[in-house]
């Protein structure tokens, strides 16, 4: 079973006109491509990796599939649920991870920081605890204030909020972005052994690091200038072949 399908995908912005095109073409439309014609399917309880450089338009995927962005043709399925047609079923499904401190309050502490977003979504206290030790914050960090959280903290913290809702889909933008190695592996470790195989959950992680990619996805898509080049088996793939070739 596919967790999600995705079908002749496209999605363009507006483009901003300079002075000299509003006077000379009032009425044409500019517009930048992000996605053009993109189809994949992602299996159910299957850790996928989006692989491309910055502005290749991973990000913009992502935000389709849990419906901030709306596509602007072709269509993109969530357990079967349309992400245009159907964006508040969809929302309880999918849970996103992403690497903006900003959307954290620095001077709450971890634990108050969480507790905040539960009562958003009207869940108990008690899970908050649970979470935070099951992503690897002692009581003592949860207890921190999140401005003197390290990089890898935060990054914890984001995945422990991105469970709240106990998604069947994780969602994650660059989960691993700033980590030194030994960090970025204990992440790793972390999104492989229990949010795949211990919690079961499909999760799809967008990374420019090819080495993460390698370590931990069972499949993947490599996206190039808003295109997949190539995707399948992690093992079946020349990923420096097929990435020189860009």
């Amino acid at each position: 079973m596919y967790s999600i399908e995705i079908q002749n995908l496209s999605k363009n912005f507006p483009q901003l006109k300079t002075y000299s095109d509003i006077v000379l073409h009032p009425f044409t439309k500019q517009e930048t491509m992000a996605l053009r014609n993109i189809n994949l399917k992602i299996k159910q309880g299957e850790l996928f990796g989006l692989l491309g450089t910055n502005g290749a338009g991973k990000t913009t995927l992502l935000k389709i599939l849990c419906t901030l962005v709306l596509p602007s043709s072709g269509c993109a399925l969530v357990q079967g649920l349309d992400v245009k047609q159907q964006a508040k079923h969809v929302k309880r499904l999918i849970g996103y991870v992403i690497s903006d401190e900003r959307s954290f309050y620095w001077r709450l502490t971890g634990k108050q920081n969480l507790l905040f977003f539960a009562s958003l979504n009207n869940i108990l206290a008690d899970k908050v605890d649970y979470l935070l030790d099951s992503v690897g914050l002692t009581q003592f960090d949860a207890n921190k204030l999140f401005k003197d959280y390290s990089t890898g903290m935060r990054k914890k913290l984001a995945i422990a909020r991105g469970l709240l809702t106990d998604p069947e889909i994780l969602i994650m933008d660059e989960p691993a972005n700033g980590l030194d190695p030994l960090a970025a592996m204990r992440l790793q470790s972390l999104i492989r052994e229990f949010l795949v195989e211990q919690q079961h959950k499909t999760v799809i992680m967008a990374t420019h690091d090819l080495h993460q990619v390698e370590a931990i996805c069972d499949r993947i898509a490599i996206l190039d200038k808003g295109e997949v080049k190539a995707s399948g088996k992690v093992g079946d793939l020349n990923l420096m072949e097929i990435l020189s070739n860009g």
